[in-house]
Parts: structure tokens; sequence; C-alpha cells
């Protein structure tokens, strides 16, 4: 008789078999995986002593097959989404979170940690348990009755609004296109063209790849306000989503003793206060705002009928840009194959941290054909961890922008497995796939994530790699990564011309080292204010979001177009981990601009000292991951405390 062939959600293997994870297969599997992680979970709390090994451990262990079988679910719904994906997560949504809830809210477990945390000794364990004892307070642990059944009740519709928020996004994006002529797309380059055209037809798009070609070439004006208005106030119903999603984050918060949402996300992060976030954005503001009068006017001088609306701003930036500095995006993205840019980058890996990078992709499955994966070996050659790379957009069933996530954690006989998804536009006939220097930018952020992830040396999973480390420090690596892609060494590696395989000429190299921090004062602007309204709107007091986006785009010199929609399409606060905390892009970049620094001053010429310094990152960003404070972390790097010095140095922004 032919074996039945066992449930991939149910193996815990070093690489999933993606074929074979269906949303049938799940809907088989997360039954299994429930039942069995409520048994073990109630036999703890039944028996288990005080202890590393009598309860921490067995504790995660029971968990972990529920948890990776639901973040591969996730991983699943983003990037091949579908209604059997969607259906089961509404599904099952609300039975992870009760279970989520009934293992946080549990009196015994609380007791067990705490007395854990009196007899282990161990710094990175003794982490690991303050910080579960301290979610689990966070979590309501000490709720009781009808106010734990009320709480319990906010974090289920807070997880299934954020669910909804985030696939009216998606659908509103892939629902939205324009048909046009090709005489219409007069100014795009021939790369962009291509990836509008569809059997022949040419459909502009608001998706991320084809938005950002669309605005900054697209020489019809009318055109561009007709994209830029529709990106701009798409998803309006979830207007309503983010009116209840605030209502019960403030709700949530001042059941837990916080005066606010705001207050409660920085008791986790190292941001100590919301003082300190609103100075820090104060501070960075400041330095922008003295700078940004200058680039408007130059901006206004560049467009022929003065000031320009938002749909003209990346348009005449561009052209402002390339008179200026005498290139076009179009002629440098020639030396921007993005297979080119993934040698030059692993190169850059090799040289900084003494890792190789060695693409397998006939070695696992996938769930696409356009993933590619790859094997990150140490200095002995021994394989040490894996990734794999979904590079382009699938509007109709990928999400949008670009991340990292983990498969598996560094454990006893596991490697460390990382995703990386982008969004670049699908390769022309030719097979190439010519980036944007942004992009470039793009992969390398999301490659230090994944760094990250790969490189810890921490052997207890619950600070291994990304994990446990504070929101506000963990773009840091990530961050860092991008300094490098203005190196003139490291550029030299990747940008190789597509045809005539010529490296950068140092003419061309000089010109893109001196626009970097072109329009960089609007660009700081941007961020903060995004930061600022999110720190508001989760304040104490009830208010009109709306009204405070506007008060904010006024202050910081911000466009806007009437019906403006921007929160209701800012899945980063509303359907990510980034509530309260879209500050963290800042925090954590003032302090890899400082990380960037230890090499200025080391020589970036000086080949030994950027090999020595970038040994000295690899042990310590990347190698101790969330087994310490990130302060701490810096420190042992830098000698000393972060500061916002280099930061507005090499963004031109200092005083």
């Amino acid at each position: 008789m032919q074996k039945t062939p066992e449930n991939p959600f149910l193996k815990q293997d070093q690489f999933p078999d993606f074929p074979a994870m269906t949303p049938e297969a799940a809907r088989e599997a997360l039954p299994l995986l429930l039942e069995s992680a409520e048994r073990e979970v109630g036999r703890l709390e039944r028996e288990a002593a005080p202890g590393w090994d009598s309860f921490v451990r067995p504790f995660a262990d029971a968990t972990r097959p529920l948890e990776d079988a639901w973040g591969m679910v996730g991983h699943l719904a983003s990037v091949c989404n579908c209604e059997g994906w969607r259906s089961l997560e509404e599904e099952y949504l609300p039975k992870i979170v009760e279970f989520s809830q009934r293992c946080s809210q549990s009196r015994r477990f609380l007791e067990l940690y705490s007395a854990t945390l009196g007899m282990e000794r161990d710094p990175v364990r003794r982490r690991i348990v303050e910080k579960a004892w301290r979610a689990m307070q966070l979590a309501g642990v000490d709720l009781e009755g009808a106010a734990k059944d009320r709480f319990n009740e906010i974090c289920a519709s807070l997880a299934k609004l954020s669910n909804d928020f985030r696939n009216c996004v998606l659908d509103a994006t892939k629902a939205w296109r324009l048909e046009v002529a090709e005489s219409d797309l007069e100014g795009l380059p021939e790369s962009a063209k291509e990836m509008l055209k569809e059997d022949g037809r040419y459909f502009l798009k608001i998706d991320d790849a084809a938005f950002v070609p669309e605005m900054k070439h697209l020489k019809d004006r009318s055109l561009r306000e007709k994209v830029y208005r529709a990106r701009a106030c798409r998803a309006p119903e979830n207007r309503a989503r983010i009116d209840e999603i605030l209502s019960l984050r403030r709700e949530r918060a001042n059941m837990l003793g916080f005066a606010s949402h705001a207050e409660l996300s920085l008791e986790t992060k190292c941001a100590p206060s919301v003082d300190a976030v609103m100075a820090m954005v104060g501070e960075l503001a400041e330095a922008s705002l003295r700078v940004s009068p200058e680039e408007d006017a130059e901006l206004e001088a560049e467009c022929p009928f003065g000031k320009p609306e938002p749909w003209d701003i990346a348009y005449y930036a561009e052209r402002l840009r390339e008179r200026r500095y005498s290139y076009s995006e179009a002629e440098l993205s020639e030396y921007f194959n993005l297979p080119d840019v993934l040698r030059g980058l692993f190169s850059l890996a090799e040289r900084l941290f003494g890792v190789t990078v060695e693409e397998r992709a006939w070695t696992v499955t996938t769930w696409h054909e356009d993933v590619r994966f790859f094997a990150v070996k140490g200095g002995s050659g021994e394989d040490m961890a894996y990734f794999y790379l979904d590079p382009y957009v699938r509007p109709e069933t990928k999400q949008g922008g670009a991340w990292m996530n983990e498969f598996r954690t560094l454990r006893p006989g596991v490697k460390p497995v990382a995703v990386i998804c982008c969004n670049f536009p699908h390769p022309a006939p030719d097979g190439r796939c010519l980036l944007r220097f942004r992009e470039v930018e793009t992969v390398f952020h999301e490659f230090g994530h994944a760094l990250q992830h790969m490189l810890t040396t921490v052997k207890e999973p619950e600070a291994a790699g990304i994990n446990l480390i504070e929101w506000d420090a963990v773009e840091v690596a990530s961050q860092f990564m991008e300094n490098w892609c203005v190196d003139p060494a490291t550029m030299r590696t990747l940008a190789l011309h597509c045809e005539r395989r010529e490296p950068i000429p140092e003419e061309l190299l000089a010109k893109v080292r001196a626009a970097k921090n072109f329009r960089a004062a609007n660009a700081c602007l941007r961020q903060l204010a995004f930061a600022k309204i999110d720190m508001v709107i989760h304040g104490g007091e009830p208010c009109d979001p709306d009204q405070v986006k506007k008060a904010v785009y006024r202050e910081f010199r911000q466009p806007m177009v009437d019906g403006d929609r921007l929160l209701e399409s800012f899945g980063h606060i509303f359907a990510g981990a980034y509530s309260a905390g879209y500050y963290s892009y800042k925090w954590s970049e003032v302090m890899s601009a400082d990380c960037f620094g230890a090499f200025e001053e080391a020589g970036l010429d000086d080949e030994e000292a950027v090999r020595a310094t970038g040994r000295r990152f690899r042990d310590t960003f990347l190698s101790l991951g969330g087994s310490m404070d990130p302060m701490e972390v810096f420190r042992l790097f830098r000698g000393r405390a972060p500061t916002a010095e280099a930061l507005l140095r090499q963004q031109g922004l200092c005083g």
C-alpha cells in the first residue's frame, strides 16, 4: 500500500516543502498543532518546576511547531495571496490569538518565570526570561474576570483588523490600472515601458515597481496626476478600521496602566520615553528645515510653472538631478543589473565579514519559479546559513514593499534560514533586471537584516539573530549596509555595464557620490513626518488622525492632495509591527550612521582597517543579536554611546 505523504506543516525540516504547502494542507495540520501545543502547555502548567531546562526550554519547544507553521502560513499569504490563504487566516487567526493569550496570561507560567529569574545566572538566559516575564505583564496576565475577557476580545479584534487592513491595501493596489497608448508613455525608460506591457497593451499601475518610474519619468502631466491621486487616495475602506484600531489600542493600553498606546509601545524599546522620541525627531527636523527651503527653491526654479504640484515633484526633481549631475537614472541603471548587484553585495560580505555566498537553487523547492536560494559559508567552507530571494513584483498575489523574514532560527541541529522579498520589475525579454539606485540600496538593506539573522552565534534561539532585539534597534544592521552603496571599492564590484561589461566610469561614480544627498533634507522630513504622525495619533487623547496628518505635513513642509489617504494605506503602523514605532527607522539610522563612521575614521581606503573593523561589526551587531541591550552592543563596537553627528554629516545636514 502506498504511504500517505507526511503533512509539510507538521515537519520541522531544515528546508520547507513548498509545493506541498497548500491551504488545504495547512487546514489539516493546524488543528493537530494547536491540540498538541495546548496539551503540552497544560502539562507544563501542572508539572513543570522552575528552571531553564525544566520549564523555559520545554515551553519553547512545545510552542515552536505551531509558531513555525503559522509563520509559514503568513509568509505564503504575503507572497501567494489567494482566497484559500485568506479564508484560512480568517478562520485560524482568532484561534492562534486565543492560544497565545492563554499562554501569556497563565499565572502559573508567570510564577515559573519569576522563580527561574531568581535562579538563572547566565546573562543571555536571564535576558530571555526577563523579557518573557515582562511580555506576560503587557499581555494582561494580571487582569481578571470581565477585564480579562475584554482585553482578549480587544487583542482578537486588533489581529483581524490588521489582517483586513493589509488585504484591503493589496486589493486596492492591484485593482487600479489605466490603459494607455504607447505614445502616452513618452519619457519612460524602455525597461519601465516593458514592465507595463501586457499582451501588446499598456497599463499604468500603482504598485511599488511601477509607481516610482511613472512619477519620475512620465512626461504627460495629466497622467502623472491620475497615477499619483490613485495611489495617494487608495483603500478608503480602511478609514473606519483606523478609527477602530486606534480606539482599541488606546483602551488596551489604559487597561494595562499606560496613558497611551505610545507609552505601551515604548515599554519594550530602547527609547526611554515619548519625549525622547520627540526630541530626536525635533533635532533632525530642525537640521532638515534649515536646508529644505533651499531645496524647494531650486525645484521651483526647475519647474516651468513655478510651485510644483505633488505629482510634479518627483518628475522635476529628477530633471534637476539629471541636469546638475549630468546623468540620467536610466543611464545609471544600465550599471545595476540585479545579478551583478548580487555578486558585488556578496563580495562585500566576504570582504567585511569573512563569509561567502553560493547559489544552490536546484537543491530546494520554492513557492514560485522566480525564487532563488543561496548558502552562506564560513571561512573554512562549511555551510553556516541559507536564504531565499524572491525579487520580483507580483501585484496580484504579493504584498508591496521589501522585507526580510526568518524560516529557521539557529538551534542545535538547525542552521538559520532567512527569506528576502522585494518588488523589483521583472527582467526584460533580454533577461536583464536593471535596478534604480534606490533599489540597489533596498537589496543591501534587506541583506543586512538577513546577515544579522544568519551570522548569529547566540546559542539560545529566543535571542539568536533578530530575535529579542528592541524594535527601534532592529534596523541598525540593515541601514548600515546601505552606506556601502556609495563606497567606491564596493561600487566597482557591482556596477558593470549590462552590455559592455565595463566597470562604472570613475567620472560617473563621482557624480553618483556627489548626488547622494540630493534633496536629503526633504527625504528626511518625509520620514520624520511619518514618525511624528504615528506618535501623535497613538498619544493619550482621542484625535482626528486626518487633522493630525495635515498639521504635521504643514509643519514639515510635505505635499498633499485633496482626498489624501496616506493613513489608509500605512501598513507599517496599521498592519505591521511599527505602531508608535515608526520613529525606529530614524532612531536606528542614528546608530547605523555612527557605526559606518567607525569605518570612515579607520580609513575606507585602508583595506586592512576595513576588514578588521568589519570583523568587529560582525562580532558585535551581527553575532550578538538580541542577547544583550542594543546600546551595550553599540558600546562594544564603538566604545561610547551613539550621537546624531555622523548622520547629519553624512546627509549634509550639519549646521
